[in-house]
């Protein structure tokens, strides 16, 4: 029979990879829900019993020590393991629960749309589709994978691009009793709609148009509000391919001209690390994966 070795208290254990999380006690004992005097305690403790000091303390400020960020990498590898090991029996022999997490201008038009093929392919389980413009803390929140829209920095997750997006004019076919600019050149004689942070000047300079940015008139925090506006008539919108594109194809927008532009943004698939090992998940990725690869090309680019 194998011969276990005395782990330290696990408790202790907790409380010290919290705070070398948060580089700071207080924020671990909000997270585990004690006192900053019990994590204090318990990490006293444990630098007692293991005989090395797992933080240097600098009054009220504490910064942990060369062993100590070992010791916690080691430490937050075993707990997500154990986690991803409950996680696994809590859903055996039971439905299994996937919940993804998107931007919402992005989960309504581009995501579900297409769940309801995914979900044919696995009944047996279900899918709870959350959408936010907030970055979500996977572990607090019970989210299992999300896609994001940014620039691939996420630490601390399992990070893959899934694809880029453009950008490109689109109005409604009726807009304009259907009299739509024939060339870009045209379009300062029309209503130009935009999102915050998204500026028509790039696109202006690709269409080789040296126009001042808009000003004035309806700008969108939401790029499904701004597609929106655009379907009911209230001017051209600068638009992301995958949010505009269902709207295309079913003629609710037409795109004006074959110029488009690359999105400094990309999506990306992320989640835990220990959230890969979940079947679900795996099933997840590798349908979104052929999905994107569906996607035809776009004409148009530089």
């Amino acid at each position: 029979m194998a011969e276990f070795r005395r782990l330290p208290n696990l408790a202790a254990l907790r409380a010290f990879e919290a705070a070398a999380r948060h580089g700071n006690f207080s924020r671990a004992a909000e997270e585990i829900h004690v006192t900053h005097g019990a994590i204090s305690h318990q990490v006293r403790a444990l630098e007692e019993e293991l005989g090395v000091p797992l933080f240097a303390r600098h009054g009220k400020r504490i910064a942990i020590t060369p062993e100590g960020e070992r010791f916690a990498n080691v430490l937050r590898r075993a707990l997500g393991d154990i986690a991803a090991a409950a996680a696994a029996l809590q859903v055996e022999g039971k439905q299994k629960r996937l919940t993804v997490t998107a931007l919402p201008s992005f989960a309504a038009r581009w995501l579900s749309p297409r769940l309801g093929e995914f979900i044919e392919l696995h009944p047996d389980m279900e899918v709870m589709l959350q959408s936010s413009s907030q970055l979500t803390d996977f572990v607090r929140e019970s989210v299992d994978i999300g896609i994001r829209f940014g620039r691939g920095n996420y630490p601390g997750l399992e990070v893959e691009k899934i694809m880029d997006d453009y950008y490109y004019p689109v109005a409604s076919p009726r807009f304009n009793k259907g009299r739509l600019p024939p060339t870009p050149d045209k379009l300062a004689q029309h209503p130009l709609l935009r999102c915050e942070m998204e500026p028509w000047t790039p696109w202006f300079r690709a269409a080789g148009l040296d126009f001042l940015e808009p000003t004035g008139g309806l700008v969108f925090q939401d790029s499904s509000m701004l597609v929106r506006a655009a379907v009911e008539g209230h001017g051209i919108a600068l638009a992301r391919h995958a949010i505009a594109a269902s709207d295309i194809e079913s003629g609710e927008l037409v795109r004006l001209f074959d110029i488009a532009i690359r999105v400094p943004q990309s999506y990306y698939l992320v989640c835990p690390p220990e959230s890969l090992r979940k079947p679900q998940v795996q099933a997840f990725r590798m349908w979104l994966l052929q999905e994107v690869a569906k996607l035809p090309p776009l004409k148009g680019l530089p």
